[in-house]
């Protein structure tokens, strides 16, 4: 495994943690075996050590410029790449996913860096806006007005359980929050420690590397909550970045504005992401549709935050055969192991949860192990689903609801009795158009990504993704998780007025000795 030891105690900086903690083994989901080494939960002199680091090297990183920030990122993508063998070999004995899924997230995890390394190094992201003195003008002279976004501060990430390496450790979170000049703490997941700590080790080489200050990064484990929940407490930790549980992130937002200086949690929470089937497409190609359908829902065992939990469906005969193909090829589909044995026992209790509503019928719903899910589909008219608001609810797996509904008015009903979504999808033909554009509205208001005839699995990593949505999707709507926008919820915007030229940040300097794109006196040059 490289030249890289386990040893199963936190990364404080160029430190290791004593190892005082209380300790925990990752587990094989699919065999229940508790793996090696033994890892050691920090203790809160660890914590306050890596926060004492953060805050040493934070006024370092925000005056660092955009092209040492991007050799960072680069550095750590260089990194996690030496690192690919461990991972082939720690990420499937850890959550049960396999091999090839492990190749593709690190080639995701180290897309992402490179394109946060893009960003910085030209350096444009920073949206210097120049407002030019007036001193003739009247009633009042006009001042010399210059701004930018500017690093908030050392950020708190909470690794990801279903995507051990993309949003944890050196995920999309850490990256936009170091491209952004802010140190970071990761919480690691206790569910794959191992994955963790190898690439904590690969950041924290990067760090060494480029010749940072150690506090840049620093990695703490802790297979309960509380370390989390002081993470989000401390005074130096100015944002929080979580992927997982409403609950999850119920609670780490209500740490966050309980503080004396409450501060902003980024959390990617629960969705059902509704996907709409209209008629015509629906009698065209019902099968296919009901496929691709069934692949999505699936695919990880059902664990994507943007799995369809919801497929909306005319009534009729069109609807009654795409329902049972997927009947059929739900049944045909073997149990599997999911991340941990708490996600399994959740996804079952919740199956079990939606099977006892009134006026839900289950389609297909086998037994399985204590480890592993089954897929389930079960199916609810639409008078009853809008007026459930536990139907509304995720259950983090692969099970989904099919909805039948009468037309687009009602199919508009449902839309409006939803709460916020990551995404939501239409499966249309030309023949739906008008129906289509009565709900693409609506859809936009619901939905942080709104999809025309594909699955909402897959989210593409580029500059114009929205990972997001409103309430309970994520925490803030109005921000994304993934692609390079990322960035701006580690930032805010500094005005400087009236200041000599010689000690403005280089971005906003008359001669523009970066030679950026500005917004100077209202006109982008």
């Amino acid at each position: 495994m490289s030249n890289y030891e386990l040893e199963g105690t936190s990364l404080i900086g160029a430190e290791r943690g004593l190892g005082a903690g209380a300790s925990f083994r990752g587990v094989d989901p699919a065999t229940g075996e508790a793996l090696a080494p033994v890892y050691c939960g920090a203790t809160q002199n660890e914590l306050e050590r890596a926060a004492e680091l953060a805050a040493g090297a934070a006024p370092v990183l925000a005056r660092l410029p955009g092209r040492e920030r991007a050799a960072l990122l680069k550095a750590i993508a260089e990194e996690m790449e030496a690192a690919r063998a461990d991972f082939e070999t720690l990420v499937p004995r850890e959550t049960g996913l396999a091999a090839a899924r492990a190749n593709g997230e690190l080639g995701r995890t180290i897309g992402q860096l490179r394109a946060f390394a893009a960003l910085v190094e030209d350096g444009s992201w920073v949206d210097a806006r120049i407002d030019h003195a007036d001193p003739a003008r009247a009633p009042l002279p006009k001042p010399d007005v210059r701004s930018m976004l500017r690093p908030i501060g050392p950020v708190a990430v909470f690794g990801a359980s279903n995507f051990p390496l993309a949003f944890s450790v050196a995920g999309g979170d850490t990256a936009a929050a170091l491209a952004a000049g802010c140190p970071v703490i990761v919480k690691a997941h206790p569910s794959h420690p191992a994955t963790s700590e190898r690439a904590g080790l690969a950041v924290r080489a990067a760090v060494r590397r480029c010749g940072l200050p150690p506090g840049t990064f620093s990695l703490l484990f802790d297979a309960g909550h509380a370390i989390g929940a002081a993470l989000a407490r401390h005074p130096v930790v100015r944002a929080v970045a979580f992927t997982g549980s409403t609950a999850g992130g119920r609670a780490l937002m209500d740490i966050a504005a309980a503080r004396p200086d409450p501060i902003p949690v980024y959390a990617e929470m629960g969705s059902i992401n509704p996907v709409f089937v209209l008629p015509a497409a629906l009698a065209a190609r019902g099968d296919a549709i009901a496929d691709a359908l069934h692949a999505s829902v699936l695919q990880g065992v059902g664990q994507f935050c943007t799995s369809p939990g919801v497929v909306v469906v005319p009534q009729g005969a069109a609807g009654d055969a795409l329902r049972d193909r997927l009947a059929a090829l739900f049944a045909a589909a073997q149990p599997a192991p999911m991340l941990n044995a708490g996600i399994a026992a959740r996804y079952a209790s919740g199956v079990r949860a939606l099977a006892a509503v009134p006026g839900v019928d289950v389609l297909h719903a086998a037994s399985a192990g204590e480890r592993d899910a089954a897929p389930s589909l079960l199916e609810v008219d639409s008078l009853r689903f809008r007026n459930n608001p536990r139907l509304h609810e995720e259950v983090f797996g692969p099970a989904s609801l099919v909805v039948r509904t009468r037309d687009a008015d009602d199919m508009r009903a449902i839309v409006e009795s939803l709460h916020g979504q990551l995404t939501a999808t239409l499966i249309a033909d030309d023949a739906d158009a008008t129906a289509a554009a009565s709900l693409l509205e609506p859809l936009a208001q619901l939905a942080g990504r709104v999809l025309m005839n594909g699955v909402p699995t897959g989210v593409e990593v580029c500059a114009a993704m929205v990972h997001g949505g409103p309430y309970p999707a994520t925490s803030d709507g109005r921000s994304t998780s993934v692609g390079t926008a990322a960035i701006e919820r580690f930032v805010r915007r500094v005005a400087w007025q009236n200041v000599p030229d010689a000690l403005l940040p280089e971005a906003l300097r008359e001669g523009n000795p970066l030679g950026i794109a500005r917004l100077v006196d209202g006109v982008r040059v």
